[in-house]
């Protein structure tokens, strides 16, 4: 099997699609247009009727599918929204319960869901799909990944975890050269997005910092500040073992109080080829080790920074994350949906990892941008798109076809805008740079509340200008 063949991809898609095809299936709960690649997925794979349980539109394109309204509990950042939803959907609103049960009378249906949902207990009945068991999700906890970078041998940065007090952030901090990061641990479940994250250099901004891991965390992980380019890795454990694809550049952007935005993912950014390989080699090896002593199935990431002296690995994101979907969006983003699914459901996948490697050739040659803004706590007014023009520096509303269409759309805990496609970028190109003009643009029309922005510099291979 050849993944770059569309012949063969259609046979391992069909094999795939065995997990939905001919039943109901229930899709949710998350804002609705970002279950456009699901919905098509279910459709090419013969799947049907759907219904989706929307937490909102959001921005872009929405599926033409049945939708019931949910309403989600009131949140003020993206890792508090997605821990919501596995609560919300086992305790959903008795009139939303009665939809659900007239569309699926015979309980004949499968639920295909987003990673925050728990796969372990049926949903009102039904299977769940599209999650992760809690034993994988634990596996997210930025402090344990320290213990994982030592089992399995990897190059990494000293680090410290100490509980979130005065005198032991202060005394990893300074041991560390005093401009460290801290990370919060999961006791309250999933965090993501940098909301548990502090970049920290003076005593006023750890005594900034300290009362939220204080009231959150029982432990905090301090790490040097690492400077370079943020990044990831990505691969797929099957039963036989780990297949592993290209780096992607993450737009972690920088502000002038040593906060981190997050921004978009781009698979056109190329590190240099021994930087990559090494890369590739350390998510083998973690894959390897995931599988053998945590049974691990499906996607899964190691994000780091590609520093003067190499990577080094952050944190491990075990499930389809948004750079694992970029990355295989190259070759088919709906067949590896399925795949996912497969994986973690425990269905014979039907393709090896030399097969699944198959398709290197497409996600080096068809490049992936996502350039993102998430604003927290602020809405920009409802739903829109227009076409944009990019010269190199700035963003500018265009009054023509260019392209590039900036899409925004409000969401239970602010907005969301992106630019799709992302037509703008070369292979080789960093996508920070058109992520800061991004946020800036959004600044300048809709006092989006970002601030002056900066993208992290390259510290291997060619110097940015």
């Amino acid at each position: 099997m050849d993944l770059t063949r569309e012949a063969d991809r259609e046979v391992l898609r069909a094999h795939l699609g065995g997990l939905y095809a001919g039943r109901p299936v229930l899709v949710g709960p998350g804002v609705l247009a970002g279950f456009v690649s699901t919905v098509r997925m279910l459709r090419e794979v013969g799947a049907g009727p759907i219904l989706i349980l929307s937490t909102g539109r959001g921005a872009g394109e929405v599926p033409d599918v049945e939708v019931v309204e949910v309403t989600p509990p009131v949140t003020t950042s993206v890792t508090a929204e997605m821990r919501a939803l596995d609560g919300l959907v086992r305790d959903l609103p008795p009139d939303v319960v009665d939809r659900i049960e007239a569309f699926d009378p015979d309980r004949l249906a499968i639920w295909c869901t987003l990673p925050f949902v728990s796969t372990d207990e049926p949903i009102l009945g039904r299977p769940v799909t599209g999650g992760r068991p809690a034993a994988f999700a634990a596996l997210e906890d930025k402090i344990w990944v320290e213990e994982l970078w030592a089992t399995v041998g990897i190059p990494r940065a000293t680090s410290h975890v100490v509980p979130p007090t005065r005198e032991a952030l202060d005394e990893a901090s300074e041991a560390l050269g005093g401009e460290v990061v801290w990370s919060g641990d999961t006791r309250e479940g999933f965090n993501g997005g940098g909301n548990y994250v502090r970049w920290v250099a003076t005593p006023e901004e750890r005594a900034a910092a300290l009362p939220f891991f204080a009231e959150h965390c029982d432990r905090v992980r301090v790490l040097p500040f690492l400077d370079g380019v943020p990044c990831s890795i990505h691969g797929a454990v099957l039963p036989e073992g780990t297949a592993v694809f290209r780096p992607v550049e993450i737009a972690i952007l920088r502000g002038p109080d040593r906060s981190f935005t997050y921004g978009g993912l781009s698979t056109f950014w190329d590190p240099p080829a021994a930087d990559r390989e090494e890369m590739r080699d350390v998510a083998r090896r973690v894959g390897e080790h995931l599988r053998t002593t945590r049974g691990y199935a499906g996607m899964f990431g190691i994000d780091g920074v590609l520093t003067a002296d190499g990577f080094r690995p952050t944190e491990l994101n075990p499930r389809m994350s948004a750079g694992a979907a970029a990355v295989v969006a190259s070759v088919d983003r709906q067949l590896f949906l399925l795949l996912q699914a497969n994986l973690v459901a425990g269905r014979e996948p039907g393709v090896s990892v030399r097969e699944l490697e198959s398709g290197l050739p497409l996600m080096d040659r068809v490049r992936i941008g996502k350039p993102v803004a998430v604003g927290e706590t602020k809405t920009l007014g409802g739903t829109f798109s227009y076409p944009v023009a990019w010269d190199g520096t700035r963003l500018s509303r265009a009054t023509e076809d260019t392209g590039t269409v900036l899409e925004v759309g409000d969401t239970p805990t602010g907005f969301f805008a992106r630019l799709e496609p992302c037509r703008v970028l070369r292979p080789g190109d960093r996508l920070a740079p058109l992520n800061v003009a991004l946020t800036a643009y959004l600044d300048r029309e809709y006092d989006a509340g970002f601030g002056p922005l900066t993208p992290a510099p390259s510290l291997r291979g060619p110097v940015d200008p």
